[in-house]
């Protein structure tokens, strides 16, 4: 019989512009492959740039609604759903594995596009169960490192860790047109870098990323979308397979790198 609980692989996912939700291109086909490539887990646990507040909290609701956090873009953008269920189990499980740190229940936030713009590819039919974790803007890249540390077992039980965010994420410098534009050296520079240590399993170098100079600087000018990756470094094992299922640089300035481990 196969196991109902495979040992599943830690995700992170560059999401990109929220319209990939809607288009077929190189990305979401990428995407989509994963999901036919990945073991059925149990459920979702995701880590998204776009719940980004002063706490540690997950969604713990039965329903959890499809969040549309931004403007400007089509209606049919906003008339996406994504109705996965959420998990009450994987939420009290969660929080036993974060503890000392006090990661309260909210039942207001629901999945908001750094979650559905990816996993609507990925899991189209939307019958996983999802749960966010927020991270906590008020804490240094080694906090959230070390969460996703306490995160590890729930690979053994199931529970697919993904991280969506972007490695590189400037939308100053973000090419907002139709025609496609050269990528900034500096972003190709640290994305090549962050490719780099990863391979080499320097976490170290990666959690104290703001010391890697001014590439670092423009390619991070906020945390925000960053910080993903270190969950799911934190909860990758040394050693294992390291893969990039999904590449490439969006506008510019945006990168849309995916890196599984296992």
């Amino acid at each position: 019989m196969p196991d109902p609980n495979p040992r599943m692989p830690a995700l992170f996912v560059g999401h990109g512009n929220p319209m990939n939700a809607l288009q077929t291109n190189a990305w979401t086909q990428g995407w989509a492959a994963l999901g036919r490539q990945l073991p059925r887990p149990r459920a979702v646990l995701s880590i998204s740039a776009h719940w980004y507040l002063p706490a540690t909290a997950l969604t713990a609701t039965t329903q959890p609604p499809t969040i549309h956090d931004f403007g400007g873009f089509p209606r049919e953008l906003f008339e996406v759903q994504y109705p996965a269920p959420g998990d009450l189990g994987l939420v009290q499980r969660v929080s036993e594995l974060l503890r000392p740190v006090n990661a309260r229940t909210d039942v207001e936030w629901g999945l908001d596009h750094g979650t559905w713009s990816v996993l609507r590819h990925v899991f189209p039919a939307a019958d996983i169960p999802v749960v966010q974790l927020s991270i906590d803007a008020t804490q240094p890249p080694a906090f959230h490192y070390e969460l996703g540390r306490r995160l590890q077992p729930l690979r053994d039980e199931g529970i697919l860790v993904v991280g969506s965010g972007d490695v590189v994420h400037n939308l100053h410098a973000y090419a907002w047109g139709r025609h496609p534009v050269a990528a900034f050296d500096w972003a190709l520079r640290f994305e090549a870098k962050v490719r780099e240590l990863v391979l080499q399993g320097n976490h170290r170098a990666l959690v104290d990323y703001e010391a890697l100079g001014r590439d670092a600087e423009l390619s991070v000018p906020t945390p925000d979308h960053y910080l993903p990756l270190l969950y799911v470094l934190g909860a990758s094992d040394s050693g294992e397979p390291v893969t990039f299922p999904v590449e490439g640089m969006d506008g510019g300035s945006i990168s849309m790198l995916s890196i599984q481990f296992g």
